[in-house]
């Protein structure tokens, strides 16, 4: 149930315009330190988990592995996509809470 809303939750965000979504478009968020929230599929690659884990760390970026690509994907209207950055604070904020409340 939360899983679903927070797919939805990504979605607005995507509708929103408040979110890059792909590796090299995320990267490139990151580097410039405008994303709040990174969101890596949980079957993206190890090489792309570390990658995001040392780039967000570095810059002090709060950075998830949660989600499958396909559904990362879908709940934006797009193909597959390994990463996630949400630019804006309430999204972050919201996704972070939703997301530690279904651990």
């Amino acid at each position: 149930m939360i899983e679903n809303k927070i797919y939805q939750i990504i979605g607005l965000c995507q509708r929103a315009r408040m979110l890059v979504a792909g590796e090299f478009a995320a990267k490139q968020a990151v580097l410039q330190k405008t994303p709040l929230l990174i969101i890596v599929a949980t079957d993206a690659s190890d090489k792309t988990k570390k990658l995001f884990k040392d780039k967000c760390a570095y810059r002090e970026i709060v950075c998830v592995e949660w989600g499958t690509k396909e559904k990362l994907g879908k709940c934006i209207g797009k193909e597959i996509r390994a990463v996630i950055a949400i630019l804006d604070e309430g999204f972050a904020n919201k996704i972070s809470e939703m997301l530690n409340r279904s651990e």
